[in-house]
């Protein structure tokens, strides 16, 4: 099962594309925080970015009532993307596509 469920916050200014079909997508950043214990028994938080995109109604939704900063709990799954940069050396992108999504 492919499932990813996360609780955080828009890191960065989204970033909307039309495709030719008239297909809107949005990829942004959302950073989210883990709480644990370090050696001595003080409490630390361990932060986290993970690339994030929507398609479509959810595009438009993120387009419409969110920016950086936003509060959001999004369920997707995980996707790996490659290609090939400018130098011709293969290259790979891992990013959540967000299948729902809460503005909290």
């Amino acid at each position: 099962m492919n499932y990813v469920n996360l609780i955080g916050k828009m890191s960065s200014e989204p970033k909307f594309l039309q495709l030719e079909d008239g297909q809107k997508v949005v990829n942004f950043t959302l950073s989210t925080q883990e709480p644990y214990l370090d050696k001595t028994g003080q409490p630390k938080i361990k932060k986290y970015w993970h690339k994030m995109t929507a398609w479509g109604n959810l595009a438009q939704i993120i387009e419409h009532q969110a920016a950086k900063g936003t509060n959001l709990a999004i369920e997707g799954r995980l996707t790996t993307r490659f290609y090939q940069d400018p130098k011709g050396v293969k290259k790979s992108i891992s990013e959540v596509e967000i299948n729902d999504l809460s503005i909290i």
